[in-house]
């Protein structure tokens, strides 16, 4: 499952990596979009919202995982890249053993805080119970969510970004399977939504486990590298805690746009969770340019090729941002019917098209940011990551969504902007720091 990133043309090798990147997180985004999809079919605009509502405090919680996980990828990349087996077998060994604490602490938690994560969401009266059902049950998920997030970040870090693809396809397919079931054929609305996310994971955490034990494995393990082991802690951390920092925050800042959208009133809090869902598939590309530059460049960075790993930024980059103009444009002509497909009310349509064509600006912007998070997380420079997102949410997009949802009352397009106004911020922050990274040469 090794694979050497640091030789051959550099756009074939991004193209080639990024590509079943692309298809995961695509097959990914269907988890919710199957749930918010089947839910309309079979239920009201109350399921719909419950779990619109509870599948982004989840993503919120995935998000976090992967971003911690982005230690894991870097480190074993860098490894791989200058030859060290050994160091790479215990990043992988201490990975696990972090992770799989994790996943416990985190479990008991949020179960505990269930009650108040919803209230504190401002859930629409009608939807809080629904929403609590759905929220129990993929808490008790979690380790099934934290498991195939740390056999993807092993295999991403040496370079195979095809498994993890084959992992998600077996997940996605059980979870439409299973929400019809749950859903259309037992009425059990959003806990049959929830039921089916879970299952489906643990599904796909099986499998997977399977698929290792039956094939070779390029770096053998001892219960030695599974021990943990300061340094490798220590670089899994440095690495891994600025990034789920950075993505915890961000979607905070959803979560707190959600609350302002909430606050208008069912049809509003609707219209943003289907919009939400939609901008995860128009953000697959960004996404998947983040974490390919990050694994390239990793390797890249290891084996002493730095103009390599530049390049790498640079044609990704291209890539995010010929994505982000096609993505506007399509929003631009097509937002309401896409939206239909999630709704069948004129009122949320009307105002999710709103949403829409504020939102997708984003796309174009945070395809250039996330490259370079990418970049700087493949350096070892992740604070940096977390630096410009942070005053892009503190002193752009939480502030502008609040002014815009309480002086716009009859529109949701300004609070789409809000998102479209960060990124601008974070873009003019990395070109700046890059810069600066490019005089002080810090590796």
């Amino acid at each position: 499952m090794e694979k050497n990133l640091t030789t051959g043309s550099v756009m074939k090798t991004v193209l080639y990596f990024s590509l079943p990147y692309l298809l995961s997180y695509f097959l990914q985004t269907l988890y919710g979009m199957a749930d918010l999809f089947i839910i309309g079919q079979f239920n009201g605009v109350e399921s719909t919202t419950a779990v619109s509502i509870g599948s982004q405090v989840m993503h919120m919680v995935t998000v976090m995982i992967v971003g911690l996980a982005m230690g894991a990828v870097v480190m074993i990349g860098q490894a791989i890249g200058a030859g060290k087996r050994e160091r790479a077998s215990f990043a992988i060994g201490n990975t696990i053993t972090l992770f799989m604490a994790l996943s416990v602490v985190l479990t008991l938690v949020l179960l505990l805080a269930v009650r108040l994560i919803v209230n504190g969401m401002s859930t629409p009266e009608e939807a809080v119970s629904a929403t609590v059902s759905y929220l129990m049950i993929c808490f008790m998920g979690i380790p099934f969510i934290t498991a195939y997030n740390i056999i993807s970040a092993i295999f991403r870090g040496m370079g195979d970004s095809r498994s993890p693809m084959y992992f998600v396809a077996i997940a996605c397919v059980a979870n439409i399977g299973l929400d019809y079931l749950f859903i259309g054929g037992m009425g059990l609305g959003a806990t049959g939504a929830a039921l089916g996310t879970t299952l489906s994971q643990t599904i796909s955490v099986i499998v997977s486990l399977v698929m290792i034990v039956r094939q070779k494995a390029d770096i053998r393990l001892s219960v030695q590298n599974f021990k943990p082991h300061r340094n490798t802690m220590a670089g899994l951390l440095k690495i891994g805690i600025p990034i789920a920092c950075q993505d915890g925050f961000i979607q905070i800042s959803f979560l707190v746009i959600t609350v302002f959208a909430n606050m208008r009133g069912l049809n509003d809090a609707a219209a943003v969770g289907i919009v939400e869902k939609l901008i995860g598939i128009l953000f697959l590309v960004p996404s998947s340019m983040l974490q390919t530059v990050s694994a390239l460049c990793a390797q890249n960075i290891g084996a002493g090729k730095h103009e390599r790993a530049r390049l790498t930024l640079r044609y990704a980059s291209l890539i995010a941002v010929i994505w982000g103009i096609c993505a506007v444009v399509l929003m631009q002509l097509e937002a309401e019917p896409l939206i239909g497909l999630f709704a069948d009310s004129t009122e949320v349509i009307r105002l999710g098209g709103q949403y829409m064509r504020g939102y997708v600006w984003d796309c174009l912007l945070a395809g250039i940011h996330f490259c370079f998070s990418g970049y700087f997380c493949a350096c070892g420079l992740s604070g940096l990551s977390f630096l410009h997102n942070s005053l892009s949410i503190v002193c752009v997009r939480i502030p502008v969504s609040f002014l815009a949802s309480r002086y716009f009352a009859d529109t949701l397009f300004p609070m789409g902007l809000a998102s479209t106004a960060g990124s601008a911020l974070s873009v003019v922050i990395c070109l700046a720091v890059f810069q600066w990274v490019g005089r002080k040469n810090i590796r």
